[in-house]
């Protein structure tokens, strides 16, 4: 990763706790400036790692949606380092890798009801979609699959994730993909 907005914490500084994850970024995504940013914060980490174990690992509604709804998040938003790492937790998780195209092409046919409408909500939630808007057919059809507990649950790691692409590109944190539609700084 060349330059970025925030300084970088060399891996022999950050605290013990994070250099495992320091690991497991270079690992799946072959690049850890965020955590190496995160260094100079290291509640910060802490914080974005408890959103991880309790909301996106933990929390009521199933792993399998949630991985969909961060892949199909991060594919439309053009995030590479997002990408190349969800790609390997959505495959953990269970999801296939021709489910995983499918995501990413827009050919839902082949999920079932539940999984359609989570990625409808990540469609309306994206960066990509400024006028995005739960409106009384989506919001009628996740209820017909997930109670509100649910939906707030999947509402809220949509909005964390798609904040947490939308800091990550301003503050040129990440590797983008040529396809990635949110502007970057002229001034590289």
């Amino acid at each position: 990763m060349s330059a970025t907005r925030i300084n970088r914490v060399a891996v022999d500084d950050l605290p013990e706790r994070m250099r495992a994850a320091w690991q497991r970024s270079n690992e799946r995504r072959s690049d850890a400036t965020f955590v190496e940013a995160l260094g100079n914060a290291p509640e910060l980490f802490d914080w974005y790692s408890e959103f991880y174990a309790r909301l996106f690992y933990g929390g009521r509604v199933a792993v399998r949606y949630k991985e969909m709804l961060r892949f199909r998040l991060s594919t439309r938003h053009g995030c590479r380092h997002c990408n190349l790492g969800n790609r390997l937790d959505a495959l953990d998780a269970g999801i296939s890798e021709a489910e995983l195209t499918a995501i990413a092409s827009d050919d839902l046919d082949g999920f079932d009801a539940p999984a359609r409408a989570v990625l409808a909500l990540a469609d309306r939630i994206s960066l990509t979609e400024p006028n995005g808007y739960v409106d009384a057919e989506l919001s009628a059809d996740l209820a017909t699959h997930f109670n509100d507990a649910d939906m707030l649950e999947l509402g809220i790691v949509a909005a964390v994730l798609t904040g947490m692409a939308k800091f990550l590109f301003a503050f040129d944190l990440v590797e983008r993909e040529a396809s990635c539609p949110i502007g970057r700084g002229r001034d590289a």
